[in-house]
């Protein structure tokens, strides 16, 4: 009887974590497409183009609603993703409906978009990915606004024996001012460009009892796991001076949190930017590269760990790599669209039918090679787990 009261309370905490898990995904990933299709959706209507359906997943409708403009708002089985279909569209993906567009009525063609100029059509695609930067840019102003930021002196309290640092010639006590010719304002600030730069020169500048002092450091690569799975990242070997006196509070007023938002989510979009980079010269690892099982299980830790708060955070990390994502120029994305209409622009007439239906069958490949890629890392890296919990 112990022994099956074990087992059944162990099933019922897992289902709870479960039940818990996939609550906070549903939240983080609803409101970062919400945002993104609503940014397509609103500037459409702004340029006169009729909506058809504004979904939040796909596949079956589990129930929606018809708006007075006959928009058809619905809520879809298959929570990983959301579409919206304009009049002129062939599909989800805003293929066009070549088609339809030649026996469109002069109404028709009014609140169709692919009637629209090309500069109309820019921006409809391009507000989506823009909404979703927008986003993170809020949430992180939120934060800086009613929580000000809490900010760790970049003063040296200890030195590794044998690491990059001591190699370099830091001494506890100095006070880091720049690195590259950047000011630190903090030590996160110096753990952030440190860890971005792994076998790379940098220049220091740090204050040693009053004297501005140059080093040259290059930090030694380490490997770290996360939730997202391995990384690698650069380390000197120091410890900042964690007493109170080193800590200091910033707070901002509405201005001065709207400016560290942008500054937040830039510094968010040049991590990425920096990542790919050292993925595409083998300097990192593409296990970070996640899919909706990963971020559901990170976003059940997040939950359980930070909350409401931490879950936003979470939610602005995502909604900035779904905006770059999307601004990447493959068609079905976003970016594929942009590009067509940037040629469309330069050539002063669009690509011809068949042009368009080979991209868009060249995007689809790549987006499900993309897709089962980063699957396969989410299920390698949960049986690393399931092998390490065993």
């Amino acid at each position: 009887m112990e022994l099956l009261a074990g087992v059944v309370g162990g099933i019922g905490n897992t289902a709870v974590s479960l039940a818990g898990t996939i609550l906070a995904f549903l939240f983080v990933l609803t409101l970062v497409v919400f945002i993104h299709e609503f940014g397509h959706f609103i500037v459409a209507r702004w340029c006169g183009v009729k909506v058809r359906t504004f979904s939040i997943g796909f596949g079956a409708e589990l129930f929606g609603w018809n708006d007075r403009t006959g928009t058809r708002w619905r809520l879809s089985a298959i929570p990983l993703g959301g579409y919206v279909k304009f009049a002129g569209d062939a599909n989800a993906a805003s293929v066009p409906d070549f088609d339809a567009a030649r026996t469109m009525s002069a109404e028709e063609r009014e609140g169709s978009i692919f009637h629209k100029t090309v500069g109309q059509r820019a921006a409809i695609v391009a507000a989506g990915p823009f909404a979703n930067f927008l986003l993170a840019i809020a949430i992180f102003a939120a934060m800086t606004y009613f929580n000000g930021k809490q900010i760790l002196m970049p003063r040296i309290e200890t030195v590794q024996a044998g690491s990059a640092a001591e190699r370099a010639g830091f001494l506890p006590g100095d006070l880091v001012l720049s690195i590259d010719n950047v000011t630190i304002d903090g030590f996160a600030d110096m753990q952030r460009i440190v860890g971005m730069n792994a076998g790379e020169s940098l220049a220091f500048v740090v204050d040693r009892g009053g004297v501005q002092t140059p080093l040259t450091a290059v930090p030694d690569l380490r490997e770290v796991t996360s939730p997202l799975g391995t990384q690698r990242i650069g380390v000197l070997g120091i410890q900042a001076a964690n007493d109170a006196a080193n800590w200091r509070t910033e707070s901002y007023g509405l201005a001065g949190s709207l400016r560290m938002g942008v500054l937040d989510t830039w510094q968010v979009v040049t991590q990425t930017y920096h990542y790919l980079g050292r993925v595409i010269t083998g300097k990192e690892s593409t296990e970070q590269l996640s899919g909706p099982i990963r971020i559901a299980e990170v976003s059940g830790k997040v939950a359980r760990v930070g909350g409401l708060v931490g879950l936003l955070n979470l939610a602005a990390l995502l909604s900035v790599s779904i905006g770059l994502i999307n601004l990447v120029p493959i068609p079905m994305l976003d970016g594929g669209h942009l590009l067509f209409y940037a040629i469309e622009a330069v050539r002063g007439r669009p690509l011809s039918e068949e042009a368009q239906e080979i991209g868009f069958r060249i995007g689809l490949a790549l987006v499900m090679i993309l897709m089962l890629f980063v699957t396969w890392n989410d299920l390698s890296h949960l049986g690393g787990l399931f092998k390490a919990g065993g």
